[in-house]
């Protein structure tokens, strides 16, 4: 592989590591088939076998993860390159979605039925390999400056996150900073997103049942009327816990599915509630469990409903920290100039790439995909979304071009 192509800096050095041509058609190619066979959280073993297969053909290590799903490969951690250095990660999800991919007339749509790579996992999960191989190839030519490990992470879908697995498994031993990209659909295709600080918010995972006597639909004061009740856990939790917290923290309560009751005319014995709690902020995030729990049982008893609640929690907020977010700032401006970097805003979206930063200093940056000019937003998690692929050649000359600014801070 050939790593011709350079990037002119000021001052006239050069900073090489440019995606050539030939590799990134494979590269491509690499993506349409993840595209292809999605695979969900802890069951991605076809996409594990491809991605270890294609960078053991550079002559890499890479190394399974103990779960049998995921991958760590190093690069430059030879005698040559002096293993006491600290790494840089760079760290993909691998994982899809149980949705059905609803792309009409697209030759890659997916394989499998009600699944579907519908958050860019496959583009994340190409971008880290094809950085590995063009990085690999500037070590072999002694242009590497500092190790690198690659992190192909799963199960990044099932809260809370495939990210704690991968460090118990030693994702972070090492390890100084670590980077990552998302496909952002509103962002163009040759631009990224950056912010400073809290890109997106904690997510946690809630689970009701209530529980009454029930009775005829003519007695309600005999009975505990639990639609009722459920009705109210709706309406009244998500106020009262919005009036328990600084409103700046984002603290929300959002209901995906109620359920209760079989007959018009009978007041049923039990109801499900299921939803998720955001925040904003991670003080709050960590106050949460007990300020919704102690806002659902208030409500439930006044209406002398017994309640069972299940609290999952999920991920923090990444937080971008301050230098890791100027070297993506700093890799893209070398790469395609200042106009190619742009803010962003704090999603409400959860990332398990924060349970890295709760160890080690890192960034996230949002990985344009739009096509520019094309009005239409194929957006996440739904069953048309796709990418122009030219993001793939501007997240791999991100991330090489990271990797080799970051051994000079």
């Amino acid at each position: 592989m050939s790593l011709e192509s350079e990037i002119d800096l000021p001052g006239g050095a050069v900073l090489p590591g440019a995606l050539p041509e030939a590799l990134r058609a494979e590269l491509v190619a690499f993506r349409r088939d993840l595209h292809m066979h999605p695979e969900l959280g802890n069951q991605e073993f076809r996409t594990t076998a491809a991605i270890k297969e294609r960078l053991q053909r550079v002559g890499l290590r890479p190394r399974v993860l103990s779960s049998g799903t995921g991958v760590i490969c190093d690069i430059g951690t030879d005698e040559e390159a002096g293993t006491d250095a600290a790494m840089l990660a760079l760290r993909a999800d691998i994982d899809a979605l149980p949705i059905p991919d609803m792309k009409a007339g697209c030759a890659y749509r997916s394989t499998v039925p009600d699944r579907a790579h519908a958050c860019g996992h496959d583009v994340h999960t190409t971008v880290v390999l094809g950085a590995g191989l063009v990085l690999a190839e500037l070590h072999r030519q002694g242009l590497l400056p500092r190790p690198v490990r690659l992190i192909f992470q799963p199960a990044e879908e099932v809260l809370p996150g495939g990210a704690a697995d991968a460090i118990a498994d030693g994702a972070l031993e090492g390890v100084g900073r670590i980077l990552a990209v998302h496909c952002d659909p509103r962002v163009d295709a040759g631009r990224i997103g950056l912010r400073q600080g809290a890109i997106t918010s904690a997510c946690d995972r809630l689970e009701i049942a209530l529980e009454g006597p029930g009775g005829h639909t003519a007695r309600p004061h005999l009975t505990t009327d639990l639609v009722t009740a459920a009705a109210r856990v709706v309406t009244d939790v998500p106020a009262l816990v919005g009036r328990r917290v600084d409103s700046r923290s984002g603290l929300a309560v959002t209901w995906g599915r109620v359920e209760s009751g079989h007959a018009p005319n009978v007041i049923p014995q039990h109801a499900e509630l299921s939803g998720t709690v955001r925040c904003l902020d991670l003080e709050t995030w960590r106050q949460a469990p007990d300020i919704v729990v102690a806002a659902i049982d208030e409500v439930a008893n006044l209406h002398r409903a017994k309640s069972e609640i299940t609290y999952v929690r999920g991920v923090p907020p990444v937080v971008n920290e301050a230098g890791a977010t100027e070297l993506l700032r700093d890799a893209m401006i070398a790469r395609r100039g200042t106009e190619a970097v742009e803010g962003t805003e704090q999603s409400l979206g959860g990332e398990d790439f924060s349970w890295y930063l709760e160890r080690v200093p890192g960034a996230m940056a949002r990985l344009g995909v739009r096509t520019p000019g094309e009005r239409t937003v194929r957006d996440l998690h739904q069953g048309d979304f796709d990418v122009d692929e030219h993001a793939i050649t501007v997240g791999v000359e991100l991330f090489t071009a990271a990797a080799l600014l970051d051994a000079l801070r």
